[in-house]
């Protein structure tokens, strides 16, 4: 199924803006939905991943963070009150053999916590004997290829009040994101403006 996805990225329109020391493309699937990428130039890491349908009026919704963190400041007129600073910080931030996650603000010694798969629900579960956090969350990526979630694929460490999660990628998501990079590599880029990522 990951040929399938990676099919879908192929066929998806593309522009390719190189800003920043990010490779920044975007993409627009059939049905509007936008996908927005960025990568860094000198390691090919993926640092942002974010995603945007239509809105329910038919304009553009707001973009939502799969990878990275939001670095839009937060209209406080807008979004109304705003989280404690002390409050857990959910972010992922992937490396290229594993998918990553990292909970800030998470003091509790690595004993107390339990990081459980789902598979049935799709889902990895992470919870406190505390009863301090609990957290359900489920991996896009296996989403889209269709790929079962593992428990032997799950680690974890917490060092300076950060719970960090791994989870090591399938070899069928590893060979698709090679292949994928692969492509993005033979993509023409501009460093002023948006162009067609059409192979060179």
């Amino acid at each position: 199924m990951a040929d399938i996805w990676l099919g879908k990225l192929q066929s998806a329109q593309k522009t390719c803006l190189i800003q920043d020391g990010r490779r920044k493309i975007h993409f627009t699937f059939p049905d509007a939905t936008e996908m927005a990428e960025e990568y860094d130039t000198k390691t090919n890491d993926l640092i942002v991943r974010k995603w945007r349908k239509k809105g329910t009026l038919g304009g553009a919704g707001r973009w939502e963070m799969e990878i990275g963190e939001q670095s839009v400041p937060i209209n406080l007129e807008v979004e109304g009150l705003m989280e404690s600073s002390l409050n857990p910080i959910f972010v992922r931030k992937d490396t290229k053999t594993h998918f990553q996650w990292r909970i800030r603000n998470l003091p509790y010694p690595i004993d107390t916590y339990k990081v459980a798969a789902k598979p049935e629900e799709r889902q990895i579960v992470i919870s406190t004997t505390n009863k301090k956090y609990y957290k359900k969350f489920n991996i896009p990526d296996l989403d889209r290829c269709q790929v079962q979630i593992d428990q032997s694929a799950i680690e974890f460490a917490h060092a300076n009040n950060t719970l960090i999660i791994s989870y090591k990628k399938p070899p069928q998501i590893v060979d698709m994101e090679k292949r994928f990079q692969q492509e993005l590599k033979k993509m023409k880029a501009s460093n002023d403006g948006d162009v067609d990522c059409t192979p060179s």
